[in-house]
């Protein structure tokens, strides 16, 4: 058997790793002599080493190695023992591998030691010691383009890259690896090719660019796909990617399933384990994060993978620190942990150190927390955009800790303009709106200060600057992106059969399963997008002067969410007053209470007495959600601004609101900016009525009859592609159809028209939304709420797209109850009213019903 001495079969491995290790097996039953033996023990150790399958890999190597040196071929145990040196590292045993690479680059010279000291400087890189792995792999790129060894170069250039890229140098970074690329697609080397696109994804995340960076790992994952390779490193960095973008429920998900998936893989489950431990940390669950991450740290010391390991020991203290364990003990082990972390150069190193801090300023070891958060806020100098903000708040905390006020609240306003500046550059209003936890803590820094000096128009001022900034306005015109409109049509296909399969009572495991293909297809196509970038910065006041100025002759009533309780901030008068109201806890109750009680009166049954409860629910839902703050209400129209959580408010059941014009606005910015905004001329009025309402077509009929040739789709004509067209950009747009709210993927929420479900997805690709929106028969004001008072739904949609008025119901209403109302509505609308009045002349014309009054009182006017 012939012995590959131009490399053949590890070339082999690390471009078809398939091939190799079917080939490495092959001569190895064949019964080969030492020197082929060796190479095809070597193959095998680099395809399991990439798999992640290290106990296996450095068995393979070391059988290699004792080969390579019975045989005699000059260099060959140099060769193997450095493979087997960055085995070692990359299993965890840092110091046995250097160990072995510092042999093999001392037995070695030229193209040799080229190669050997390009595998030493990747894991010096790798483990924080970046100088010297720059000087190596300096020296080795000088050796390798000396000797034609382009392979070898790209390997090198591709260590290199991790340098730049992590020292923010991203034009060398990127320079580096589009040498490589070329070189790895001379040479014919179809995986280390893929790769690039793998390592473009890391330059796009430390850059801030999440899009490109989903995008890039979409391509590395096809390009794998295609070679038959399952890359462990693939879905950790999409999960790290995914919590970066605020999506961690997301990348929990996908980690489970995949540590699910690669149960027989002790290694690859461990790192798995670990990246679902940061998941669910981030996504608020601590109790399963440290379970989680204690899994995973333990398995990592049982695999010796100590840099593993004390990443996995963070994730747990930083759990325990959620779930309010911060006693001494934790303490210590933040400060040990913190110190480690530095040392190996790991990525959680500041945000260690941030946690450090914090108890030990808890503790009074005030000397202790400067040290720690003075190293945290390196993030404000260096790091990715999207985690300066975090560089900033420890920047503020380090001020506060020392009563430095002006400092920490300047602290704050910079990290406020770093974190909104990461927001404006995500296309995608699902990333936008979950970039605002970047800056949620240090708005309640802020916030935090108001209170205890007990100053309204400062506690309004720092709630507004971190209020709806996924809301600024975006570019007018959709991306063309076919592939995203034929997989938007598909899913609108599919989901009309499942919704037919699910009437007959068959199987819909298969309709299913396309369906969440689909929608995966198009979160990864809308996420990625870049067509649809925000126009500006959105429109904070810059005080509260300027608030005061735009309110004319509305009072407004803002509702801030902090530490546990609920305040409400009145402007009225040009004065701002500060109420705190109580609870937080309790007002959510009420609300969910009060909600309940009209989803059961929607259902058209009213029980004796209905009348007399939905008047108490009312009492108690304003006393939780106002307290004092109603001593201001007076007959001026109201401007109410929610906390997040208490975005799906039926404000009309408060006994005080009942009878009086309001509005609801996602910030005082954004109610201002829409009232000020020009009014354009638009194309007409659109009317939309979808399947199964029956009883809203002669209404409907009434509607269109008060306007001018207005556009009416129903009875089969109300497909999305003429629904879609008609609305875009029109004056007034009003859609009777049922509709699905899902809270676990606000974005797939829809619309039920003649072909199909109509999704936000589909809403998003208009040009311009509709002036006024009108939604009567369907949960579509209600959002989820993401980061601090941002929300994911229906709003978020539309009112970038320049809607300016959204009518909407917060729970299921009574389709026989909802036409008459509408019909109301529409006349006030006729007669010049805005929507807060027009929505109150309607509560005035509804008969003493339970239901129909339920029904009204579901409805929510937003915007102006």
């Amino acid at each position: 058997m012939r012995v590959p001495g131009d490399d053949e079969l590890l070339r082999l491995a690390l471009s078809r790793p398939g091939e190799a290790l079917a080939e490495a097996g092959r001569i190895l039953a064949a019964g080969a002599d030492p020197a082929t033996a060796s190479f095809a023990r070597q193959a095998r150790g680099i395809v399991l080493r990439d798999l992640g399958r290290y106990p296996e890999a450095i068995r393979d190597l070391r059988l290699a190695l004792r080969l390579a040196r019975r045989c005699g071929v000059p260099g060959r145990a140099s060769d193997v023992q450095a493979t087997l040196g960055l085995a070692l590292a990359l299993s965890g045993r840092t110091a046995a591998g250097l160990t072995a690479l510092d042999a093999a680059v001392a037995a070695s010279s030229g193209q040799s030691a080229g190669r050997m000291l390009m595998r030493r400087g990747f894991v010096l890189a790798r483990v924080g010691r970046r100088a010297e792995a720059l000087g190596d792999l300096n020296r080795a790129i000088a050796l390798l383009h000396r000797a034609g060894d382009g392979v070898w170069e790209g390997r090198a250039r591709t260590s290199r890259f991790v340098v730049y890229a992590i020292a923010g140098q991203a034009a060398r970074a990127y320079h580096d690896l589009e040498v490589a690329e070329r070189l790895y697609l001379e040479a014919g080397q179809e995986y280390e090719a893929a790769t690039v696109s793998h390592n473009r994804a890391e330059i796009a995340a430390q850059e801030g660019d999440l899009p490109a960076a989903l995008a890039f790992l979409d391509e590395a994952g096809q390009r794998y796909a295609a070679l038959g390779v399952d890359n462990i490193d693939l879905t950790f960095d999409r999960c790290r990617v995914l919590l970066a973008a605020g999506l961690a429920d997301e990348a929990l998900g996908v980690a489970d399933a995949e540590a699910r998936r690669l149960a027989d893989r002790p290694a690859d489950r461990a790192v798995l384990i670990f990246a679902a431990a940061c998941a669910a940390q981030a996504a608020g669950r601590p109790l399963e994060a440290a379970d989680r991450a204690s899994t995973a740290r333990d398995m990592f010391r049982r695999q010796r993978r100590g840099w593993w390991a004390a990443r996995a020991a963070f994730v747990l203290v930083q759990s325990r620190f959620d779930t309010g364990v911060r006693d001494g003990r934790s303490r210590l082990a933040a400060h040990r942990i913190a110190d480690r972390l530095d040392e190996l150069g790991a990525e959680e190193a500041p945000a260690a150190h941030l946690l450090a801090g914090r108890l030990a300023a808890l503790g009074g070891r005030l000397a202790e927390a400067d040290r720690h958060l003075e190293r945290a806020a390196r993030l404000s100098r260096h790091g990715p955009s999207y985690a300066q903000a975090a560089g900033w708040l420890a920047q503020a905390m380090r001020a506060d800790a020392r009563g430095a006020t002006t400092a920490a609240l300047r602290a704050c306003r910079r990290g406020l303009l770093a974190a909104a500046g990461h927001q404006r550059r995500l296309g995608a209003v699902e990333l936008r709106t979950y970039a605002a936890a970047y800056g949620t803590e240090l708005a309640a820094i802020g916030q935090r200060h108001a209170r205890r000096r007990g100053d309204a128009g400062m506690l309004l001022l720092w709630s507004e600057r971190w209020r709806a900034g996924a809301l600024a306005p975006v570019a007018a015109g959709p991306s063309e992106d076919r592939e995203l409109d034929a997989d938007l049509t598909a899913l609108r296909q599919v989901m009309s059969r499942l919704d037919d399969a699910r009437a007959a009572g068959v199987p819909t495991g298969q309709l299913d399963a396309h369906r969440r293909a689909l929608e995966q297809a198009i979160r990864s196509r809308t996420r990625r997008a870049a067509g649809r970038k925000p126009a500006g910065p959105g429109p904070a006041p810059t005080g509260v002067a300027e608030i005061v100025d735009g309110l004319g002759d509305h009072l407004l009533i803002e509702l801030i969410a902090l530490d546990g309780m609920l305040y409400a901030v009145t402007v009225r008068s040009r004065r701002a007053r500060l109420h705190e109201v109580g609870p937080m806890a309790e007002a959510v109750r009420e609300l969910e209470l009060a909600r309940f009680m009209l989803r059961r009166l929607a259902r058209g049954r009213a029980a004796p007495g209905s009348a007399e409860l939905l008047v108490a629910a009312g009492h108690r839902l304003e006393a939780a959600l106002l307290g004092t703050a109603v001593s201001e209400l007076d007959d001026r129209p109201v401007v109410l601004v929610p906390a997040g959580a208490l975005h799906a408010v039926p404000w009309a059941m408060l006994p005080s609101l009942r009878e009086r014009a309001w509005g609801v606005a996602p910030s005082a910015a954004t109610w201002l900016a829409v009232r000020r905004r020009p009014v354009r001329p638009r194309r007409g009025t659109v009317i939309v009525v979808g399947p199964g309402l029956p009883g809203t077509r002669a209404e409907v009929a009434s509607i269109a009859a008060g306007y001018r040739n207005p556009t009416v789709l129903a009875n089969g004509t109300a497909t999305a592609q003429r629904v879609l067209a008609a609305v875009d950009g029109a004056g007034t747009a009003h859609i009777a159809a049922h509709g699905v709210f899902r809270a676990e993927s606000p974005l797939f929420s829809s619309v039920r028209l003649d072909d199909g479900p109509l999704t936000l997805h589909d809403l998003g690709r208009l040009r311009r939304g509709p002036e006024r929106m009108i939604l009567s028969s369907c949960e579509s004001a209600v959002a989820v709420p993401v980061a601090g008072d941002e929300l994911l739904g229906m709003i978020s949609v539309l009112i970038p797209l320049g809607t300016a008025s959204l009518l909407a119901s917060v729970v299921p209403v009574n389709d026989a109850a909802t036409g008459p109302l509408m019909v109301d509505f529409h006349a006030g609308l006729r007669a010049g009213k805005g929507f807060a009045e027009a929505l109150l002349h309607a509560r005035t014309r509804v008969p003493a019903d339970p239901v129909c009054e339920a029904t009204a009182l579901a409805f929510v006017a937003l915007g102006r």
